[in-house]
């Protein structure tokens, strides 16, 4: 683990609700599909399966995108205005038989401000970290995701969505189509 396992959770759920809005198509169609998501990622707390809550966490995603882009002072200034607007205040706490993390708002907090939450306090620790260059965008062309290189060696280039053996595949057929030239 190269992260503390709370700021590991929320780079992956990060990248996770970013790309649920893409070229491909709307991840998040219908407070379903948001229930869905919210349990895939583990999210615990409060959620009230609404059309609101819906639309707020929609609304968060190009704020997070932005992260992927910007340089670091502007990452700081969207961390820290993340945490302003929620009126954060870190604390260590155990549930879920989860070892001891940081929470910087209630878990009856509305969905969208713990996402949003969650999110800063994982890209704080890059940032203090000097750990930015982790958060990359998918290298396979046309691919809008991104994604969070978690591994020890730096490598990961393709998102979650199969790019990464799409690459595979076209690397393969253009070796053969050569090879038979």
């Amino acid at each position: 683990m190269l992260f503390a396992h709370d700021t590991e959770c929320g780079l992956i759920a990060s990248a996770a609700l970013v790309n649920t809005e893409s070229a491909q198509g709307e991840g998040l169609p219908d407070v379903a599909a948001l229930g869905a998501f919210i349990t895939a990622q583990g999210w615990t707390g409060r959620h009230e399966q609404t059309e609101a809550e819906l639309r707020s966490v929609r609304e968060l995603r190009p704020r997070l995108r932005r992260i992927w882009y910007a340089d670091t002072d502007e990452i700081v200034a969207i961390v820290n205005g993340l945490l302003r607007e929620a009126g954060a205040l870190p604390q260590l706490i155990r549930h879920d038989d989860e070892p001891y993390h940081l929470h910087a708002v209630p878990r009856d907090a509305p969905l969208a401000t713990r996402m949003a939450v969650e999110a800063a306090m994982a890209m704080a620790d890059l940032v203090r970290s000097g750990e930015l260059s982790r958060l990359r965008r998918c290298a396979y062309p046309d691919c809008d995701n991104v994604l969070v290189d978690l591994s020890k060696n730096r490598s990961r280039r393709f998102c979650d969505a199969g790019c990464g053996n799409r690459a595979a595949v076209t690397a393969y057929r253009a070796r053969k189509a050569a090879a038979g030239s």
